[in-house]
């Protein structure tokens, strides 16, 4: 092995994982070991066997050096696995390679024990590990486990010769080929588990398989399947989780037989054990297999795409409406994300809030696996339904081609291993939509008053401005499921000051819940630390719990609650209308009883952002002092302006029907601005209201039947519009 040439080459690899777009996220390196290490790694793409050395390098600064299929080594492109560190499984001395490196700890090694890559990462068959491959199944390879195990062996041998019999040692340390004990690695060998896990698998035309194409005669197709596959992950981007497992000591597992009988009688004169010894050695080494190949496929980055295609795959039917797919979806992803799923590794994109994907589906989550499935015409949609054709989806995976055929098995074969989350998918997948529908909205009710409650205690032990009301949200039920009410409160207030309007509402025969915004409830300090995206969460949350009972919803709330519902309603078309009740337009509609004056603010907030305006506080005296916190953190209020400076782009997309009202005496929101926002609103069908009040909050005390009576009014014209839509669909 040329170590100059290997670190050389490092540099045009360092080169190489620059230009790629890949995002490599790496976890778990604490659990990396200091002494001689085998690291066993699953293997989908060529391109593990160029790439895992350099980033295992930068983690151990220690050579690693990997097993690579002996039909890569040919012409110059043997030469060029040679300089990376690479030797062929058809090496006669790779076994002495190994043994010898990891005695004298002069590098680490990559093997892969899948024995091939596994494109189609079936990888499981009954419940036990079987690898597919070209000529059919066979078991994961116990190589890494049996040299680990003979190389520990050795040493354990050699030092306890060293002690007992320092004059045996030269001809042992000879036919080694170690110089002295000097030489000899004092810390045991360990074996580390390995997974990787590509997200999203692609595979398409890209400039590598154009320039093969024109470069090589008849190029087999497996390789044109590969440069496609891998020359699209790396080129276009993918986010690729390289995570490490907890070390296996490999010197646990010696039997002191072995060095008290066996290598007594027989010494080492070479790399290989005696046959009788091997045999004993092979039952251990399948114990050692199972468990780092279990340790592998639990560690599998769970992401969307797995639940997509798992959740495809168990349906017991090919027809299904495409919300109620998705509603299983965000009830899977939300139970991960929460970890109640099971002790699951998650992508980053199932670390926060799934509500998207039942309102914009704004990351594209859901519309790049249906293109893809779609592409490969394993799904079409008629209508609000969507068909799944199982005969494309459970065809034979080749295994060349299986990625690029059918990737969208592919995936669910990944999460085979993950046999909790399975069962989680396969009851998702069958329960009927009823109940379904009723677990979900359950949870997520339960979950909001449990947070609620959990961060009311985290904040008791603090400074609290805690209003008398509830900061609870809370749920009205009514008779019929046709139309559900979302209501959201007021910055610096809670639930309770909506639930007047809220008892209106159900009387009118509505559903009506009334959630509460992070920070709210709790107190100021803890609303100084929250950012406005959590404030969005919370609304789309509450409106996938409305949409859960109710065929349609309309979405309104208070001031900045008004402002969250309008931007509900710029992002999700489902809407049957939404309203808001003096909604600032920005935060130069707000007085100076809200925030201070313009350059008492700047210099304020140049403080905040050289990190000197934390603890700042602003007397709040103009709402109700029940429901009210009593201190305006000043960085919560710039969390209010850079809500609203990012909302007011998106004015111009509602299309549901709007109702904006506001106080003409308004001391806090100016009226001009809730006009010019009134004024942006995109929706053909859209009303401003001026009523005659001279505060801000209008939705309790005197006069606020008024207000009452124009929403009632707004929304029972969109039961009319609901009514007679449905009758003119039934005729």
């Amino acid at each position: 092995m040329n170590r100059s040439a290997y670190l050389t080459t490092g540099l045009a690899i360092k080169l190489l994982s620059r230009l790629s777009k890949a995002d490599v996220g790496v976890h778990g390196q604490e659990h990396i070991p200091t002494g001689p290490t085998i690291f066993v790694i699953n293997h989908f793409t060529r391109v593990e066997t160029v790439l895992l050395p350099y980033y295992i390098y930068n983690l151990t600064h220690k050579p690693a050096w990997s097993l690579a299929a002996a039909s890569l080594f040919r012409g110059g492109l043997g030469k060029f696995f040679d300089m990376v560190g690479a030797v062929s499984t058809a090496d006669p001395q790779r076994d002495q390679l190994i043994v010898r490196s990891l005695l004298t700890g002069e590098a680490n090694w990559i093997i892969f024990p899948e024995g091939s890559m596994v494109k189609t990462k079936k990888i499981m068959t009954g419940g036990q590990f079987m690898i597919t491959h070209p000529t059919g199944t066979r078991p994961p390879r116990t190589g890494a486990a049996a040299l680990a195990l003979r190389a520990e062996l050795f040493r354990a041998h050699l030092l306890r010769t060293a002690e007992e019999d320092p004059g045996a040692l030269p001809p042992m340390l000879e036919a080694l080929e170690i110089g002295s004990m000097a030489d000899l690695c004092r810390e045991q060998s360990t074996i580390v588990p390995v997974n990787l896990t590509y997200y999203p698998i692609r595979t398409a035309e890209n400039i590598a398989s154009t320039i093969a194409a024109k470069l090589v005669k008849d190029i087999p197709e497996r390789m044109v399947e590969e440069i496609m596959t891998e020359g699209t992950m790396l080129l276009s981007g993918v986010d690729l989780d390289i995570r490490f497992g907890k070390p296996i000591a490999i010197a646990g597992y010696l039997e002191a037989e072995w060095l008290q009988l066996d290598m007594r009688q027989c010494g080492i004169t070479g790399f290989t054990v005696p046959e009788e010894l091997r045999l004993k050695m092979r039952r251990v080494a399948q114990m050692v297999m199972q468990r780092y190949m279990h340790a592998i496929y639990a560690m599998t980055t769970v992401n969307h795409e797995h639940l997509f295609a798992s959740l495809l795959r168990s349906s017991p039917g090919n027809r299904q409406r495409e919300d109620d797919f998705l509603r299983r979806a965000f009830f899977a992803a939300t139970l991960l994300s929460d970890g109640q799923g099971g002790h699951c590794h998650l992508h980053k994109s199932l670390q926060a809030d799934q509500a998207h994907l039942l309102t914009d589906d704004r990351y594209q989550k859901y519309d790049n696996f249906f293109q893809l499935a779609k592409e490969k015409g394993i799904l079409e949609r008629r209508g609000n339904f969507i068909y799944r054709n199982r005969h494309k989806l459970a065809l034979p995976l080749g295994f060349d081609n299986g990625r690029f055929d059918n990737p969208v098995e592919v995936m669910a074969n990944e999460v085979e291993p993950l046999q909790r989350l399975l069962k989680m998918l396969n009851i998702l997948a069958w329960l009927p939509m009823p109940l379904l529908r009723l677990r979900l909205a359950s949870y997520l009710y339960r979950r909001d008053q449990r947070r609620c409650r959990e961060e009311c205690g985290n904040a008791s032990g603090g400074k609290r401005d805690e209003p008398t009301g509830s900061g609870m949200p809370f749920l009205l039920p009514a008779l019929r499921r046709r139309m559900g009410v979302v209501l959201v409160h007021s910055y610096l207030a809670v639930p309770e000051e909506v639930r007047a309007l809220a008892g209106t509402l159900r009387r009118r025969g509505l559903w009506v819940y009334a959630p509460r915004l992070p920070g709210h409830g709790t107190s100021p300090e803890d609303l100084a630390e929250r950012q406005y995206h959590e404030w969005v969460a919370a609304v789309e949350n509450a409106y996938v719990l409305m949409s859960t009972i109710c065929r349609r919803v309309v979405v309104g709330g208070m001031a900045v609650g008004g402002s969250l519902a309008l931007d509900l309603a710029a992002r999700c078309a489902r809407l049957a209308g939404v309203f808001a009740i003096c909604p600032p337009l920005s935060l130069h509609d707000y007085s100076v009883s809200f925030m201070p004056g313009k350059d008492v603010w700047n210099r304020l907030r140049n403080r905040m952002r050289r990190g000197e305006g934390a603890g700042e506080y602003l007397p709040f005296t103009n709402g109700n002092p029940h429901v009210n916190y009593l201190r305006n953190p000043l960085e919560a209020i710039r969390e209010v302006g850079e809500m609203l400076e990012a909302m007011a782009k998106g004015y111009g997309k509602i299309t549901a029907p709007a109702l904006i009202i506001q106080a003409a005496g308004n001391p806090i929101v100016a009226p001009k601005g809730s006009r010019k926002l009134y004024e942006a609103i995109g929706s053909t069908s859209k009303e401003f209201t001026l009523l005659n009040f001279d505060r801000h909050i209008i939705v309790n005390g005197e006069g606020s039947e008024q207000v009452f009576e124009k929403v009632g009014a707004f929304i029972g014209s969109l039961e009319t519009a609901q009514t007679i839509v449905e009758q003119s669909t039934e005729q």
